[in-house]
Formats: C-alpha cells, structure tokens, sequence
C-alpha cells in the first residue's frame, strides 16, 4: 500500500531488561523479558510520579519481571494500578501488586469471558497459513506454530472502574500537582483505555495497545472491533497530546500526524479488500493470499482476522454482502453491494 508510516522503532541496545529507565519528568519505564510478534521487545510498565506513584500496566505474569518492579518501587507508595486492557501480557501482575500494596486497580471493566463471546468467527481452511515445507534446517529459536491472538487475562476484574473523561489518579512532584485521566478507546479490545497524564505543562497518553509506535495494531474479532477502532483512532487523532507512550516500544512524539497516518493506513486497506471482493475474491484466504502476497505465510493467519474484522464493518455498513451466515466469519462467502 502506498499510505507510509513513520513507526518508531526501540533498538534493543537502548534498554535493559529489567532496569528502571526515566523517559520524561514523573514517568519511569521497566520492560519486561517477553519478547514476540505482539509485544515487541517486551512489556513496558510505566511508573508515574514520585513518592506517591501510579504504576501503568503491571505486566506479564513473570517472576523477573516481578522482582525487577519491586525493586523499582522499593521507597514508593503505590497509590493506584491503572490497566488499559486485561491481555495476558498487560494485566496479570496487578493481582500481585495489589496484594503487595493495597492500591486499587483501575480500568474500564474486566474482559468478557470466552462464554460470552456474540458469535462464533468459524474457522480457517485446513492448510491455509501453513509454510510449505523447508529444505533449511530449523533454528532451535524456532517456534512450532505462529501465534494467532493474544491470550486473555479473563480473571481480572478491576476495583475501580472508569470511563472517557474520569480521574483515574492523581499526585504531586515538588509540589507541581498531576491528574491520569481515562479515555475509553475500544476497537483492539473491547475494554481498552489509555490513561493521560498531566503535569501542568505536558500531557502524555499512555495509549496501551491502542497505538503503537512500532506497528499497527491488532484488532481480531469477536471482542476486536475496526468500527471502534476507527472511531477511537480519530478521537485520538483530534487531542493535543505532547507525546504518546505505548506500551511497547518508544514514545511517539509527534502524535497527530503519526496517528493520522495509521487511520490512512486503514482506510487504504479497507478500500483493497473491497477492490477485491468487487473482483470476485470472495473468501477471506482468497483476499488475504492476494493482499498479504508479501507477508510470510505463516502470517496469514493473524492477517485473516484483520481482514475479518474489516469486513464485519463494511457488511454492516451495507457495502459488502454476506451469505446466509447471521455474522461474517472466516469462511462466509463475500459479495460486492
């Protein structure tokens, strides 16, 4: 697609796992060893403030990660946990955290449980996203199978709740007061929210998974909605944030732009997928092994619930037909309007 973006890359020699790192006055880092295709080089839990802290995304339920954010705490009172979203790889340590502490986690609401899920997304073709066999050795790095989706961290629940505009916590550094307030930003998950921080003179948004400097986001249906994706995308594309800080990877400086270029980069890909389905292209492995030429096969996969969750907008929305399945699925048959 021609819609570049400028991501924003973390060069692995400019961080150590582990360390506590200071990025801005009042926001500390400490990443966490779980490298892969979703989380970068690793989980960042961001501590704000000083003395009195909240701390941003606990993390992933690992024993390293664990003791290197106690000892980056050591000497701090932690006064709240905000979560922007329960993936395995951002929530789970919030339940040890707050037993260590007493401090309430904050976030929108826990994740529904898979129970819960509106509606069945089927299933791909038997072979589809598997790499035809290799002479090349494997590495021993290697791993079996390709990830599809994050797993889920359905036991948290958080003890305070809040939405778009609510104070999730508050604080001073020197004297100089500073507020987090939430913004409810579904579309990756149904429950993710970024938290803002406000110093007086710079707001920093804390954007989760939502946007991310490294990469697009992943937006995988049921719970993953590209409607609301896209609306939470423009809501965040028309704030006067100074700077924001996912939770992979690096800061993101000159947000307004970088966020718009990401919205381009999906609107781009939805007018291709509905090219394609005017062509005649009417499954999803038949469009995704056409636009994803380029992407590893065992990519695909992953690729297909993008291209999923584009087309659940555009049936809604009446550009796209669907047969006699009540929802899209993965192997609906697609029409053109």
């Amino acid at each position: 697609m021609s819609n570049p973006i400028d991501f924003v890359s973390l060069d692995k020699d400019a961080f150590v796992y582990g360390a506590v790192e200071q990025l801005a006055p009042g926001i500390r880092r400490v990443i966490a060893k779980n490298p892969s295709k979703f989380t970068y080089h690793g989980t960042g839990t961001y501590i704000v403030g000083e003395g009195d802290v909240a701390v941003v995304d606990p993390g992933p339920q690992i024993d390293t990660h664990r003791d290197a954010l106690a000892a980056a705490l050591n000497g701090e009172t932690v006064r709240t946990i905000l979560v922007t979203h329960c993936h395995a790889d951002h929530s789970p340590l919030a339940s040890w955290l707050h037993g260590e502490t007493g401090a309430p986690t904050v976030a929108f609401g826990p994740h529904d449980r898979p129970d819960a899920e509106p509606w069945d997304i089927g299933t791909d073709p038997e072979g589809f996203g598997v790499a035809p066999p290799s002479d090349e050795p494997e590495s021993d790095t290697a791993e079996p199978e390709v990830k599809i989706e994050e797993s889920t961290d359905h036991a948290f629940i958080p003890d305070i709740v809040v939405d778009t505009g609510g104070v999730a916590a508050t604080g001073s550094i020197s004297s100089t007061p500073w507020t987090v307030t939430a913004l409810h930003t579904p579309g990756h998950t149904s429950n993710h929210t970024c938290f803002a921080f406000n110093n007086g003179s710079t707001t920093s948004l804390f954007s989760g998974d939502h946007v991310m400097g490294w990469s697009t986001t992943v937006v995988s249906p049921p719970d993953g909605d590209m409607a609301a994706y896209f609306d939470s995308l423009r809501v965040v594309a028309g704030r006067t944030d100074d700077v924001i800080i996912p939770t992979h990877g690096s800061p993101v400086t000159d947000p307004q732009t970088y966020v718009r270029q990401l919205i381009a980069h999906r609107e781009a890909r939805e007018q291709q997928i509905v090219d394609a389905v005017r062509r005649g292209l009417a499954t999803i492995p038949e469009m995704v092994t056409e636009l994803y030429a380029a992407v590893r096969v065992e990519l695909h996969k992953p690729a297909a619930r993008s291209v999923l969750s584009h087309l659940v907008k555009l049936v809604d929305e009446g550009v796209i037909a669907l047969d006699s399945s009540a929802k899209p699925r993965l192997d609906s048959i697609y029409a053109a309007v």
